[in-house]
């Protein structure tokens, strides 16, 4: 049974995933720009919020494209890797992306949630193809 991607594309992908993965960190880390007193507690939670959907986005696409380099260095059979244990995760909280969600979130803040969504979307994309040619 064959792939339907090549390795390469994983490792575009990965790289893309890995550098808006550190891209958040440091925006995070940073404080996202916002001194403590800026907003009120509510907008610190609405970004606290949004900034785990962000984490969560990335942790669950970081894992799947792991099982994925796992099959092309042999260390999964595509059956495993398209088993429950290694697909996607955390579609509830991962595929909302409300605009409303965004109202008054920083800029920044606002073009993490977009990316980490778009990618989220692709890699779900690639998550079901992967299924599909494993069954």
């Amino acid at each position: 049974m064959t792939l339907i991607a090549p390795t390469a594309f994983f490792g575009k992908t990965f790289d893309e995933a890995m550098a808006l993965l550190v891209e958040a960190r440091d925006y995070i880390a940073a404080g996202a720009g916002e001194k403590p007193g800026d907003r009120p507690v509510g907008d610190h939670l609405r970004m606290a919020r949004e900034t785990m959907r962000i984490t969560a986005r990335l942790t669950q696409i970081m894992a799947w494209l792991l099982a994925q380099k796992a099959v092309h260095a042999g260390e999964l059979t595509p059956h495993q890797a398209a088993s429950e244990a290694h697909r996607l995760a955390g579609q509830a909280i991962c595929f909302d992306d409300d605009e409303a969600h965004y109202a008054g979130l920083p800029e920044g803040l606002q073009a993490l949630l977009k990316r980490s969504y778009a990618l989220y979307v692709r890699v779900a994309r690639l998550d079901e193809l992967v299924r599909r040619a494993a069954e």
